[in-house]
């Protein structure tokens, strides 16, 4: 059965600065409550959401070119719907900003190809059966531990680690009652399908 989204094509509308792309990806998570697992640590129980691409065994955390319609917080969640078949509650504050050559041009010296990507966390609330891109990227829930070892860029694994740091930090601080949690947006679709911020 086909998907009845659309994944957005072209660069039509695609954002630069300073002769990069930019880009906005996301890294989707969970909590695995159900994990035999006795810690109530809750990074023990975090699993990852990761994409595959054809004819490689390596993975990656969905992402793709921020377009002038539309903020970096809702290209990622499109970039996560399209890629990853998942919707969510994303986390408004990046994790961080990477300057990276595409993967088409990583031996490359010239400027072309250049990227700066934004990267988000993304709570998943809803994992669909099938998406745009389902026949692209196959995605895979994995331990942190798996993630680091399976992702393909070191710039993604330092997003992870980030993003490990600022989920232990928040867990701790609620436990002792000091956390006021961030500014967090709730990602829902619309008649079309995209991703829009309800902050």
């Amino acid at each position: 059965m086909a998907s009845p989204l659309v994944a957005r094509k072209g660069r039509d509308l695609q954002r630069y600065e300073d002769h990069l792309r930019l880009v906005a990806g996301c890294i989707p998570y969970k909590i695995n409550e159900e994990a035999d697992i006795e810690s109530h640590d809750v990074i023990n129980k975090l699993e990852v959401l990761m994409i595959s691409s054809p004819g490689r065994h390596d993975f990656v955390f969905p992402k793709g070119g921020w377009e002038k319609d539309e903020t970096a917080s809702e290209a990622a969640c499109r970039e996560a719907l399209e890629e990853a078949g998942v919707r969510g509650i994303l986390q408004e504050i990046e994790l961080g900003q990477w300057v990276f050559r595409s993967k088409s041009s990583q031996v490359s010296c010239s400027q072309e190809g250049g990227c700066k990507g934004y990267m988000f966390a993304l709570k998943v609330t809803e994992e669909l059966d099938y998406w745009p891109e389902q026949q692209v990227h196959g995605r895979k829930w994995v331990t942190v531990a798996d993630a680091y070892k399976l992702c393909r860029y070191d710039w993604m694994r330092e997003a992870l680690h980030l993003f490990k740091q600022r989920l232990y930090s928040n867990t701790v601080l609620s436990v002792r009652g000091l956390y006021e949690p961030a500014k967090f947006c709730f990602v829902k679709s619309t008649a079309a399908e995209q991703a829009i911020a309800l902050c």
